[in-house]
């Protein structure tokens, strides 16, 4: 299976045309596109009818998670309703599942959260804020892994927008990891299971990780790759190279 990804396009209501040249022989190349959130600037209905426009209707199946950017204008069940209607499937909490020559392949998504990792994370303790904050990383991942745990696919594949291990943050000021994702994100996806995760958000840090179980974790975040998305070829319990084709 190959499975194309990209994530933090960060789509402005100026950016029509942007990417869909880029796009054109995806068919060839991937068998489905993973879209790793924040897919607009502002989180506006606006900036979503552009990255509708962008990723519609390209000849394979579009899914993709929200990210903190999809988020700040507080329209989000907006923007997932207006992409699920030009054919992407939005994941929160959810999972879905294709075949694809014959073979099955499960994505189990969420936007994922914040609170850092292991020896160094936030706890549902004190103030009502960071007792919020803790709870909200709780309650995503809690769903991640009930949605992982409902595949049963030849291949499955964990898509956040939030990081679930430290080693994609490589690059990153580690004063900030704590806002980058969260350890509860990687023990989701080790108690469940995955051939392959991949998260975007963090622009300054590396594509390869793993998590603590040993499943492999892109960072696939556009300014990383660097490309217009990468291609993971995926023959369980193996995962290829990414090739990034020119942006």
């Amino acid at each position: 299976m190959r499975i194309a990804a990209v994530g933090d396009v960060h789509l402005g209501a100026d950016s029509h045309g942007l990417w869909r040249p880029t796009l054109r022989e995806l068919p060839e190349h991937a068998d489905i596109l993973l879209l790793a959130g924040d897919l607009t600037r502002h989180g506006t209905v606006d900036e979503a009818k552009v990255v509708a426009a962008e990723f519609a209707d390209l000849g394979v199946p579009v899914v993709a998670v929200l990210g903190n950017h999809d988020y700040h204008s507080e329209v989000e069940d907006d923007i997932t309703e207006l992409l699920v209607d030009h054919g992407i499937t939005v994941l929160e909490g959810t999972a879905i599942t294709f075949t694809i020559s014959g073979r099955t392949l499960g994505i189990a998504g969420t936007k994922g959260f914040g609170g850092g990792f292991a020896g160094k994370c936030a706890s549902i303790f004190g103030e009502r804020q960071m007792r919020d904050f803790s709870c909200h990383t709780v309650a995503l991942a809690d769903s991640l892994a009930e949605a992982l745990a409902g595949l049963s696919t030849d291949v499955t594949v964990a898509l956040t927008h939030y990081s679930p291990v430290s080693d994609t943050l490589h690059g990153e000021p580690r004063e900030i990891y704590p806002f980058l994702g969260s350890y509860l994100l990687g023990e989701a996806i080790d108690n469940n299971g995955a051939d392959l995760a991949l998260h975007g958000h963090a622009h300054a840090g590396s594509e390869r990780g793993t998590t603590p179980g040993g499943i492999r974790v892109r960072n696939v975040a556009q300014p990383v790759l660097r490309a217009a998305y990468a291609i993971y070829e995926l023959d369980a319990p193996k995962v290829a190279a990414a090739v990034t084709p020119a942006f």
